[in-house]
Protein backbone atom coordinates (compact mmCIF):
# COMPACT_ATOMS: atom_id res chain seq x y z
CA UNK A 1 0.00 0.00 0.00
CA UNK A 2 1.13 3.54 -0.60
CA UNK A 3 2.77 5.06 2.50
CA UNK A 4 1.02 8.35 1.78
CA UNK A 5 -2.59 7.62 0.86
CA UNK A 6 -3.02 3.98 1.85
CA UNK A 7 -3.97 2.71 -1.61
CA UNK A 8 -3.11 -0.87 -2.43
CA UNK A 9 0.11 -1.43 -4.38
CA UNK A 10 -0.81 -3.89 -7.08
CA UNK A 11 2.61 -3.97 -8.74
CA UNK A 12 4.88 -6.91 -8.10
CA UNK A 13 8.42 -6.43 -6.83
CA UNK A 14 10.88 -5.28 -7.87
CA UNK A 15 9.23 -1.88 -8.10
CA UNK A 16 10.81 0.37 -10.71
CA UNK A 17 11.98 3.86 -9.77
CA UNK A 18 9.34 5.45 -12.00
CA UNK A 19 6.38 3.52 -10.49
CA UNK A 20 3.78 5.81 -8.96
CA UNK A 21 0.67 5.31 -6.88
CA UNK A 22 -2.40 5.13 -9.10
CA UNK A 23 -4.43 7.21 -6.62
CA UNK A 24 -2.15 9.98 -5.32
CA UNK A 25 0.67 9.98 -7.91
CA UNK A 26 3.46 9.65 -5.32
CA UNK A 27 6.55 7.57 -6.09
CA UNK A 28 6.37 4.00 -4.72
CA UNK A 29 10.06 3.02 -4.69
CA UNK A 30 10.92 5.38 -1.84
CA UNK A 31 12.56 5.04 1.55
CA UNK A 32 9.21 5.53 3.27
CA UNK A 33 7.89 2.33 1.59
CA UNK A 34 11.01 0.26 2.34
CA UNK A 35 11.28 -2.39 5.04
CA UNK A 36 14.62 -0.86 6.09
CA UNK A 37 13.15 2.62 6.71
CA UNK A 38 13.77 3.40 10.38
CA UNK A 39 13.38 7.01 11.51
CA UNK A 40 16.12 7.92 13.96
CA UNK A 41 18.67 5.47 12.57
CA UNK A 42 21.69 6.71 10.59
CA UNK A 43 20.08 8.28 7.53
CA UNK A 44 16.75 6.81 8.67
CA UNK A 45 17.86 3.45 7.28
CA UNK A 46 18.41 0.17 9.15
CA UNK A 47 20.51 -1.26 6.30
CA UNK A 48 24.14 -0.29 7.08
CA UNK A 49 25.35 -0.83 3.49
CA UNK A 50 22.73 1.31 1.77
CA UNK A 51 23.56 4.66 0.21
CA UNK A 52 20.94 6.83 1.83
CA UNK A 53 19.13 9.32 -0.45
CA UNK A 54 18.44 12.80 0.91
CA UNK A 55 14.74 12.80 0.00
CA UNK A 56 12.95 9.84 1.57
CA UNK A 57 9.76 10.52 -0.37
CA UNK A 58 11.15 10.50 -3.94
CA UNK A 59 11.95 7.54 -6.15
CA UNK A 60 15.48 6.18 -5.82
CA UNK A 61 17.81 3.49 -7.12
CA UNK A 62 18.66 1.87 -3.76
CA UNK A 63 19.78 -1.73 -4.32
CA UNK A 64 18.52 -2.71 -0.86
CA UNK A 65 14.93 -1.55 -1.42
CA UNK A 66 12.29 -4.07 -0.43
CA UNK A 67 8.63 -3.20 0.07
CA UNK A 68 7.78 -3.06 3.77
CA UNK A 69 5.49 -6.00 4.63
CA UNK A 70 3.31 -3.64 6.72
CA UNK A 71 2.30 -1.88 3.51
CA UNK A 72 0.91 -5.07 2.06
CA UNK A 73 -1.91 -4.98 4.64
CA UNK A 74 -4.95 -2.73 4.52
CA UNK A 75 -4.01 -0.27 7.27
CA UNK A 76 -4.34 3.46 6.74
CA UNK A 77 -1.71 5.49 4.94
CA UNK A 78 -0.35 8.78 6.26
CA UNK A 79 -2.95 10.89 4.43
CA UNK A 80 -5.80 8.92 6.00
CA UNK A 81 -4.20 9.19 9.44
CA UNK A 82 -3.68 12.91 8.95
CA UNK A 83 -7.36 13.36 8.01
CA UNK A 84 -8.57 11.45 11.07
CA UNK A 85 -6.22 13.46 13.30
CA UNK A 86 -7.55 16.72 11.87
CA UNK A 87 -11.14 15.54 12.40
CA UNK A 88 -10.43 14.67 16.03
CA UNK A 89 -8.66 17.98 16.60
CA UNK A 90 -11.59 19.92 15.10
CA UNK A 91 -14.07 18.05 17.31
CA UNK A 92 -11.95 18.80 20.39
CA UNK A 93 -11.69 22.50 19.52
CA UNK A 94 -15.45 22.65 18.94
CA UNK A 95 -15.96 21.73 22.59
CA UNK A 96 -14.46 25.06 23.65
CA UNK A 97 -16.32 27.34 21.24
Amino acid sequence: MCWYCGSAIKDEEPLGRARQCADCGRDLRVCRNCRFYLPGARGDCAEPNAEVPLDKERGNFCEWFSLDPRFRSKTAGEKTLRNSTETAKSAFEALFK
